[in-house]
């Protein structure tokens, strides 16, 4: 074979291993975004995270066949990668609609705020929405660049494996769910893939011709592939299962952590039907019974989605007194009552308050109040771990009275009594059916609440999913309706529609049932225990003069709202009928919300835990965050340290290519390079002029390494003690003539686990042309 087949040859296979290095990167990406799918619903983002995943590495590819520098490729594909953002996220401020200028970049910003607050409120899987399809495409786009490096420059395809396995891996850590078997055999087969490449690359001799496919060494390399990646398969889907099941999924808002949140998208029956209950709160109140708390507020309604408020806010004042008095008519009763809130596995932007709040004291962090609903948030922090005081002003109208208001009133906002057009016709056709002869708004309500109530529905956590309506909209409140059986959130939008059919003006809130007693009542108030199942949704109704009342809908779920006759007690009646718990409804009883009346508790069995003796965990954050910083920094210097240790340890066995790797990877770690293209000879001429390493010691280890390469002298284990003498002077010598800064990054971050000696050079000419 001449020379020039030999050029010809080697050509052909750089440019082959190359190409497939780039399809096994690529289909290593693909698999590892499958997973996401389950947090983030699958969109336009993932059609632009393909796309631009795609164009970055072959951007890549195309400048390694041309033979350039491998500092080029990664140019190239950053190029790459603004550019088709710019034309997908910022054309309308970029010049030609693809070259980013000052003002596209000034909009960045506002895409990772809007990305943060879609996080921050979604739920999984979220529907992504431009800031967020924006962070996902770049962080897509930037994980290509970035593993494009470690695969095609480096030559470490199981580095990349470890970081596409944990991506892939991040979303069944915060929503726990079934192994996703094709994403797994995917990703697997894709990292096989890479490192059989990228083996055959480094082993096969340049003048041997490939293997064809159905050789022997083909056949027996694809089988052994084949077999670990049908074990690993296997190995996955037997043993999760076997695995501890973990308590509740990570929050879809507020800091993080194992707990729970609040769902503020009425998808509540993935919460209610988590595997195991926890303590959310407790409750210590001066009242006889324990309140409602409410979080959020759900008022916006398009026909398939109720939104959460977003009016104005202000800020929650020291004193705390931030909503202030509740305004009623006079003649009508309210009762002060006070509430201290303990929060435990809570991790919320929302903050549970009892109804209507006037204000909140004790707060850490910065916290809004939002006065239009008395609801109180914040863009920043988080609920866990609050503790805080709750003083709640509730209005206690007797019948005649609530009997005598019109609902809403004139300043009420029309969107609260809104409907699109395309209504079902079974919703206002029943709404007017079950409220003929009633001769008040509030008569309407309660003949709507006596009737979910009634034996013709039943309360079902899986009877919405079996029949495909496990939703709050128009066509799910209309199949509600058919199907008869569901949980609080059908109950409650039902509720809402048909109210507003009728005129009235209606919204959904968001919030906790009351919760358990856990002692007998003491001086200062009776303590109770609120868990993850009593995570609850009910309806309000305004009415003139007397504010928003809550109603009960849920059947076998709490107690009805009723009043009772001035002639009475001059309240509302506590009924003889306890409710069920939200989260096994069959067979724990629990309490359901009514503003004028709250029932008694104390003869409740709820389902979750007392609440005495909890241990606050407020320190394990920023431990695990503390420790994981110090691992990022320490673990690379600990690694270089181990292999240092090795090469130095082969070279006191007599091995002088352990000693010059070991000096070649000190050059690397202090910016010296370290090319492939240099012969022995050359590389210790240039450390003997340019960095003053002296000549005998890396004369000494360049003839070693030069006889065992060349004349194949075999190794001398007597030679070792000078080897590795020779190489920690030479290394000293290195160390004494660089920078302190490049000092310290050797240390810290060394190069050389990343770019190994002759790495560049020769992904060069593996690639060329």
């Amino acid at each position: 074979m001449t020379a020039t087949d030999v050029t010809v040859l080697r050509t052909h296979r750089r440019r082959r291993d190359a190409l497939l290095l780039t399809i096994g990167l690529f289909a290593g990406i693909v698999a590892a975004m499958l997973p996401v799918f389950s947090v983030i619903a699958p969109g336009a983002w993932a059609v632009g995270a393909v796309f631009v995943s795609a164009a970055v590495l072959g951007a890549g590819l195309l400048v390694r066949l041309a033979r350039l520098p491998a500092v080029y490729a990664s140019i190239a594909e950053i190029v790459v990668a603004v550019v088709l953002l710019t034309a997908i996220f910022g054309r309308s401020s970029a010049l030609l609609g693809v070259i980013p200028v000052p003002a596209t970049f000034a909009t960045v910003p506002d895409l990772l705020a809007g990305a943060a607050e879609e996080i921050r409120i979604g739920v999984a899987p979220v529907a992504a929405e431009t800031g967020l399809s924006f962070l996902l495409v770049a962080a897509v786009a930037g994980l290509a660049v970035v593993l494009d490096h470690v695969v095609l420059t480096a030559r470490m395809p199981l580095l990349a494996g470890v970081g596409l396995v944990a991506v892939s891996l991040i979303p069944t850590i915060a929503i726990p769910s079934d192994i996703d078997i094709a994403a797994f055999v995917l990703l697997a087969a894709a990292l096989l893939f890479l490192l059989r490449v990228d083996t055959r690359a480094r082993t096969a001799p340049a003048t041997a011709p490939p293997p064809r496919a159905g050789s022997p060494r083909v056949v027996g390399v694809s089988a052994t592939a084949l077999g670990v990646a049908a074990v690993a398969v296997i190995v996955a889907v037997v043993a999760t299962p076997l695995l501890p099941q973990p308590g509740l999924r990570f929050a879809t808002g507020g800091t993080g952590g194992i707990g729970t949140t609040i769902n503020p998208n009425l998808e509540l029956g993935n919460d209610l039907r988590q595997p195991r209950e926890v303590e959310v709160l407790s409750v210590r109140t001066s009242g006889s019974t324990a309140p409602y708390l409410r979080a959020v507020t759900l008022s916006r309604f398009d026909g398939a989605v109720w939104e959460p408020d977003s009016a104005d806010t202000v800020a929650v004042p020291t004193g705390g007194d931030v909503f202030g008095p509740v305004a009623v008519d006079e003649g009508i009763a309210v009762d002060e009552e006070t509430t201290t809130v303990t929060v435990d596995q809570l991790d919320s932007p929302w903050l549970p308050v009892p109804y209507p709040a006037s204000a909140v004291t004790g707060l850490t962090g910065d916290w809004l109040g939002m006065p239009e609903n008395r609801t109180v948030v914040t863009r920043a922090g988080s609920t866990r771990e609050q503790v805080y005081e709750v003083r709640a002003d509730v209005p206690q109208p007797t019948l005649e009275q609530i009997r005598a208001r019109a609902a809403g009133g004139p300043d009420i906002d029309p969107a609260l009594t809104g409907l699109p057009e395309d209504v079902p016709a079974v919703i206002g056709d029943t709404a007017r059916e079950v409220t003929a002869g009633a001769q008040s708004p509030y008569d309407q309500l309660a003949a709507l609440q006596t009737w979910f109530r009634s034996s013709e529905f039943r309360y079902s956590l899986d009877a919405p999913v079996d029949s495909g309506f496990d939703g709050a909209g128009l066509d799910a409140v209309a199949d509600f309706l058919q199907v008869r059986a569901g949980y609080c959130v059908h109950y409650a939008s039902a509720f809402a529609v048909m109210a507003r059919s009728l005129g009235l003006p209606a919204r959904i809130v968001i919030g906790y049932l009351p919760g358990t007693a856990s002692g007998s009542p003491q001086q200062g108030g009776s303590e109770y225990t609120v868990t993850s199942g009593q995570l609850h949704a009910w309806p309000e109704v305004s009415f003139e003069g007397i504010g928003w009342v809550p109603f009960e809908p849920t059947n076998s779920l709490g107690v009805p709202t009723t009043f009772t006759s001035s002639s009475g007690s001059g309240g509302s009646t506590t009924p003889d009928t306890p409710g069920q718990d939200a989260a096994v409804p069959e067979q724990q009883p629990s309490t359901a919300p009514s503003q004028a009346a709250r029932p008694d508790v104390d003869a409740q069995n709820g389902a979750g835990s007392t609440g005495v003796g909890r241990t606050s965990t407020a320190w394990l954050t920023p431990t695990l965050v503390g420790l994981a910083l110090l691992l990022t920094l320490i673990v690379p210097s600990l690694v270089r340290t181990a292999r240092r240790r090795r090469r130095l340890s082969a070279a006191r066995d007599g091995d002088p290519v352990a000693a010059w790797r070991a000096l070649q990877e000190e050059a690397v770690d202090l910016g010296i390079p370290a090319s492939g293209a240099d012969s022995p000879r050359a590389f210790a001429a240039r450390l003997s002029a340019d960095h003053g390493v002296d000549e005998d010691d890396v004369g000494l280890l360049r003839a070693a390494v030069e006889r065992v390469s060349y004349a194949e002298d075999a190794i001398d284990p007597a030679s070792g003690p000078a080897l590795v003498a020779a190489v920690d002077r030479a290394t000293a010598r290195l160390r004494s003539e660089a920078p302190p800064v490049r000092r310290a990054l050797a240390r810290l971050f060394p190069r050389s686990l990343v770019v190994r000696p002759g790495a560049v050079e020769q992904e060069r000419e593996t690639v060329g042309a």
